[in-house]
């Protein structure tokens, strides 16, 4: 039986290719102390259709290339907000505050000439 994990997309760089980083907790032996730690899967993506920030589930299959050992099964859940939006959204907040303080300026220095 093929094992599957379940992680997000943290690469969708490379044509048919994502990498699925798998996060989980271990106990230290000694002193008790859980702490994350995280794993690197390279899985094959045939359509090209998940991105940063999926959640996905991988199945283990036959090794496809000399780092690929796990296919895409399915995409769980999409992110409400992608880093490459947000970005966007905060050009456009910074674009906009300079535009008002623009207008303000331009109002001060109208009421100065009054």
């Amino acid at each position: 039986m093929a094992k599957t994990i379940i992680g997000i997309v943290s690469s969708a760089k490379s044509d048919k290719t994502i990498v699925v980083t798998v996060q989980y907790k271990k106990t230290h032996p000694l002193y008790r102390k859980q702490y994350t730690v995280s794993s690197k899967f390279m899985a094959h993506d045939e359509k090209n259709e998940a991105e940063v920030g999926d959640k996905v589930s991988i199945v283990e299959t036959r090794p496809l290339s000399a780092r690929k050992r796990h296919i895409l099964d399915k995409i769980i859940e999409k992110p409400i907000l992608r880093e490459d939006t947000l970005s966007l959204t905060k050009v456009e907040e910074s674009a906009k505050a300079k535009h008002e303080a623009e207008a303000k300026a331009e109002a001060n220095a109208e009421s100065e000439e009054k």
